[in-house]
C-alpha cells in the first residue's frame, strides 16, 4: 500500500473494505462503501428519520401524519389506541345477495352456479331451485 492514509474503511462489520471514495450515510452518518451505503444494505437503525412515506393505518385505512424523527409504528398505534374511526360492528360480512326473485338473503361467500353465472343463497343454490335459465339442463330432478 503506498498510500495508507487515502479513504476510509467501510463500517460494516463484515466488509471493512478501504474505499478510496467513501460515502457517509444521511441517517445514521457511518461511512460505508458503495456496496453498503442504502439503508437496508447496512441495516440502518436511523432510516426512520429519512422515511418520506405516509403510514396508512390498517383498520380504518385513512392515512397517519409522522412528523420528522418519529418511528412510523409507534405513531400508527397510539392512533389506533386514540384516534382510529375503525368499528368492526359496522363491517358488512353478509354482502352476497341472492338473485333468486322475492329472496333477501344474503351469504358471507358466493355461491355461484354452474349453469347460469347467477349468485345464490344456499337455499337456492341448486339449478331447480332457482329457476335456472342456464345452457346445460340439470341431469335429474333428485
Amino acid at each position: 500500500m503506498e498510500l495508507p492514509w487515502l479513504g476510509e474503511h467501510c463500517s460494516e462489520r463484515s466488509c471493512k473494505q478501504l474505499d478510496f471514495l467513501p460515502l457517509k450515510c444521511d441517517a445514521c452518518g457511518e461511512v460505508f462503501c458503495k456496496d453498503h451505503i442504502r439503508y437496508d444494505d447496512h441495516k440502518c437503525s436511523s432510516a426512520y428519520k429519512k422515511n418520506v412515506q405516509v403510514p396508512v393505518c390498517p383498520l380504518c385505512n385513512t392515512p397517519v401524519p409522522v412528523r420528522k424523527g418519529e418511528i412510523p409504528d409507534v405513531v400508527v398505534g397510539a392512533h389506533i389506541d386514540k384516534d382510529c374511526k375503525y368499528n368492526p360492528a359496522q363491517q358488512k360480512i353478509f354482502t352476497n345477495k341472492c338473485f333468486k326473485p322475492g329472496c333477501k338473503r344474503k351469504e358471507m361467500m358466493k355461491v355461484v352456479c354452474e349453469q347460469c353465472g347467477g349468485n345464490f343463497c344456499i337455499k337456492h343454490r341448486h339449478p331447480l331451485d332457482h329457476d335456472c335459465k342456464g345452457s346445460s339442463q340439470p341431469m335429474s330432478k333428485a
